[in-house]
């Protein structure tokens, strides 16, 4: 009796340490999942790259200026309301004319650059190629450097962009991974109405699409198609800067009316496609 009350004792003992242990390594595999979580989401290499995307584009810029006849440049700046981008229209309305070439690259550099790493305020910029260039080169302008932008923010983000995008979105990156998986086979035709629509924002759109495994291929198609409807209500706005009194103003029910038609003319080639 006494070895059987001796052994349970024995056995008791040993589960009570065993536990201890489980717990103690619950303990500290949390400690790790939280000093990884807590750790920068971007290694050495990867910052390395994202400052020689930088670099890239502030040569661009630099050759620009160096190109640009001597003057005072103190109003070449990112505009954050409807006032600055006035008065950067104002300035640039003297230059485009002499200088066509280089306010184009300009352009096309600065809005690139904003798209790449996902700096608000494009709208402004959509605005100022409308003011500056009229609707069709405007919204062409609009069309390629959002393009250009977008792709580059996709494949910037494909080399480096995971750890951030789990890091910043990881709820509604799961929403749309499931999404995409779902329409696998209409993946054109869902990334065309993400693009016309506002269901998911386009920063967003561009740095998670290689996460999920979006084609680049149908990336590129859904976003310069989905892309013109916003496109030319904006552009077309910026022909009358001078009467907007906010960015609210862009979409009027005459603006709406024509988004929702533009879109609906840009998704209706896949969705034939589809029914054949």
């Amino acid at each position: 009796m006494e070895g059987e009350v001796g052994t349970c004792s024995s056995m008791a003992a040993l589960a009570d340490s065993l536990k201890c242990e489980t717990q103690g390594e619950g303990r500290s595999g949390v400690i790790v999942n939280e000093s990884k979580s807590a750790k920068f989401p971007l290694s050495f290499w990867e910052i390395g790259v994202a400052v020689s995307v930088v670099l890239g584009y502030a040569l661009g810029l630099g050759c620009v200026y160096l190109t640009m006849p001597a003057s005072d440049y103190s109003f070449l700046k990112l505009p954050r309301n409807l006032e600055d981008l006035q008065i950067l229209r104002d300035h640039l309305e003297s230059y485009t004319s002499d200088y066509t070439v280089q306010v184009l690259v300009g352009y096309c550099v600065v809005y690139i650059f904003m798209q790449t790493f996902m700096i608000p305020g494009t709208v402004f910029m959509s605005l100022l190629a409308g003011s500056l260039f009229g609707v069709f080169r405007g919204v062409a302008l609009v069309v390629f450097t959002a393009t250009a932008g977008a792709s580059s923010c996709y494949f910037l983000s494909k080399l480096i962009g995971r750890p951030l995008v789990f890091s910043l979105w990881p709820d509604k990156l799961t929403f749309f991974r499931d999404q995409v998986a779902k329409r696998r086979k209409g993946l054109l035709n869902y990334m065309l109405f993400l693009r016309v629509t506002p269901t998911l924002p386009n920063t967003f759109i561009n740095v998670a699409s290689p996460i999920v495994d979006v084609p680049y291929h149908t990336f590129f198609f859904a976003t310069v198609i989905g892309i013109i409807p916003a496109a030319y209500v904006t552009v077309r706005a910026g022909i009358t800067l001078g009467e907007l009194q906010s960015v609210g103003d862009l979409y009027d029910m005459h603006s709406i009316g024509t988004l929702f038609l533009i879109g609906l003319v840009s998704i209706t080639p896949t969705l034939i496609g589809n029914k054949n």
